[in-house]
């Protein structure tokens, strides 16, 4: 044997060894959305499978359909009381028993996805997320990150705020709070329950996601009406949630390579996700949709409204007043930047005028 086919030989055997000698891992990991949503269901799958990849098959996250294992909507609570190891979600809708966790999934007129990222890793996000989370025995990792929500899809037009009222809207989270300010009849039934709601006239509208995940649900076919912008979501945030008795026992190479994947698992979402909506809105309209943007009085006073509630909010709740009120010191000490440091988003049509 040559020396070059010895050094190969052993580099091989070390690897194999540290491979061998890895934690080994294997976890059904229930979602709220099923893994055909682009960005907002794929992104656990994708997570999953380079975890496998870099772990050489060690760490084994199985991904489940929604209510295949849990009810869609109940991650938090499974993982919380230790049912399942861990399960992926939408961070929010727990916000009845913890009411920060709804900041931490999208805040109204707040953090968008990179301002989000930022704030997280660099301005206390992620200790003010385990300050929140880890009385109730839940670990959550940020595992996917995404552009704003369409802002609302109606089956009649909406030319000002009391046009919303009496209507039946689906709505999530603090934003869905928001919208009832105006009136409006919210309820929260998952995504797959939508469009049969719509087209019955059991709901007059709903929000959900991406337009990309709109149209994979088929909301143009039973409503005319698309409104942006996305201010009651200016970015969507999905979790890992993992029971924290499990997580602490876990080996730290095994939580870093769990953690180093999300943050890649961030970069695809909000990749994939920006790549694809352009192209989305345009079919919208070729196809008929009416595809409005809210006018400056309607956004004044959804913002004057999201300052009631988020404001109320914050007086009953400590920790939900102390995870916005970061959230907040950031946006503003940003400001500079975004607003002088960026392109204005309409400077072609400024210039072509």
């Amino acid at each position: 044997m040559n020396k070059l086919m010895i050094t190969t030989a052993i580099s091989a055997s070390l690897v194999a060894s540290a491979v061998q000698a890895q934690e080994r891992i294997r976890w059904q990991i229930p979602m709220s959305f099923a893994s055909t949503l682009t960005a907002l269901g794929d992104t656990m799958p994708w997570v999953a499978d380079q975890l496998r990849a870099v772990s050489g098959g060690n760490i084994d996250l199985r991904t489940a359909e929604p209510g295949a294992v849990v009810p869609a909507l109940s991650i938090f609570e499974n993982v919380s009381e230790g049912n399942i190891d861990a399960g992926y979600s939408w961070m929010g809708y727990e916000w009845g028993t913890v009411p920060a966790a709804a900041l931490f999934g999208a805040t109204p007129f707040g953090l968008e996805s990179i301002e989000f990222l930022a704030w997280m890793t660099h301005h206390g996000g992620q200790e003010l997320l385990e300050e929140t989370f880890h009385p109730y025995n839940v670990h959550p990792v940020l595992c996917g990150t995404i552009s704003p929500e369409t802002a609302g899809w109606f089956r009649q037009e909406m030319n000002s705020p009391e046009d919303m009222q009496g209507l039946r809207f689906r709505a999530a989270g603090v934003g869905g709070e928001i919208f009832a300010e105006f009136g409006m009849s919210v309820t929260l039934l998952p995504g797959g329950e939508l469009y049969q709601a719509l087209e019955t006239g059991n709901l007059d509208g709903t929000e959900f996601s991406l337009p990309t995940v709109d149209e994979q649900l088929g909301f143009y076919q039973v409503a005319d009406y698309l409104y942006l912008p996305g201010w009651h979501q200016p970015s969507t945030n999905q979790f890992l949630y993992v029971n924290l008795d499990v997580w602490n026992g876990l080996e730290d190479q095994t939580r870093a390579m769990i953690e180093t994947t999300c943050m890649a698992g961030n970069a695809f979402a909000i990749a994939r996700a920006e790549a694809l909506q352009g192209a989305v809105i345009t079919s919208f309209e070729e196809r008929g949709t009416n595809v409005r943007t809210y006018s400056d009085e309607q956004i004044a006073a959804f913002y004057e409204a999201a300052q009631t509630v988020l404001g109320r909010w914050s007086e009953q709740d400590e920790m939900f007043g102390k995870v916005y009120s970061s959230m907040m010191d950031f946006q503003a000490e940003l400001r500079p930047w975004k607003e002088q440091g960026y392109l204005p988003r309409d400077w072609q049509s400024r210039i072509s005028e």
